[in-house]
């Protein structure tokens, strides 16, 4: 197995600086997530509940209940008797989800272009807009971020309260994917040109326009998911 995780974003103490007003599990989960999407935490690398409690300065408790919930979504595995690790890639797992995803996101598009409004719009150009200051610095953890929000945002203008929740829960698999593909040349400017495009067919009102758009992103892993297992076999 890979080394014991490394987590380097500290304070001065060695210690992660939690913030006073947030809830400590919360901020832990997040921090973890961040570093398996990353690949700051690999496929297959054993995680210690001790070490990762001393690197944020708290009991094991918290780290515990942050690590079931990452279960819960499947970024790390719970093994009885010896210990708990980060999941590997499923190559059916990212498929579903993408299968998954697709169905759901595609629904979202539709109905926004039926529903079309100011606001629909100005909220997606603005990510947009975050977006290629993102790529500019090439910062790939800002831009992934950013397209969750994309996607959220307009599942959230749908009104439906779980979709957007759902929509969260199928992507997890497919989450380290897009970050390595964000390395690939040419990837940034690809899914822009793509989110650009899914706003300029909602806000055309066609909800056949749009869910073309957002199947031809959906789509998009297909071009990158071949590389992955040739470059990375260890990931599977």
């Amino acid at each position: 197995m890979a080394k014991q995780p490394v987590i380097l974003r500290r304070d001065g103490n060695g210690a992660h600086a939690l913030s006073f007003d947030r809830p400590v599990g919360v901020q832990i989960y997040t921090f973890i997530r961040d570093a398996i999407v990353s690949m700051e935490l690999l496929p297959g690398q054993m995680i210690s509940e001790t070490a990762l409690a001393d690197q944020f300065g708290v009991s094991r408790t918290p780290v515990r209940e942050a690590l079931i919930q990452l279960a819960n979504i499947g970024f790390v595995d719970v093994l009885p008797q010896r210990g708990t690790y980060v999941s590997k890639f499923s190559m059916e797992k990212i498929l579903e989800a993408r299968f998954i995803r697709e169905a759901l996101e595609v629904s979202v598009v539709s109905s926004l272009a039926e529903n079309v409004t100011s606001e629909i719009i100005q909220a997606g150009e603005a990510i947009i807009a975050e977006q290629k200051t993102a790529a500019k610095d090439d910062d790939a953890i800002a831009f992934q971020k950013l397209d969750d929000k994309f996607h959220q945002t307009l599942a959230n203008f749908t009104t439906y309260s779980r979709v957007a929740a759902l929509i969260e829960a199928e992507k997890a698999h497919m989450d380290r994917v897009r970050n390595l593909s964000l390395h690939v040349r040419g990837q940034y400017k690809r899914i822009l040109t793509q989110h650009i495009a899914i706003i300029k067919a909602i806000k055309s009102g066609s909800p056949e326009s749009a869910a073309k758009a957002m199947s031809v992103h959906m789509k998009d892993v297909y071009n990158i998911l071949h590389l992955i297992p040739q470059e990375h076999p260890e990931y599977f």
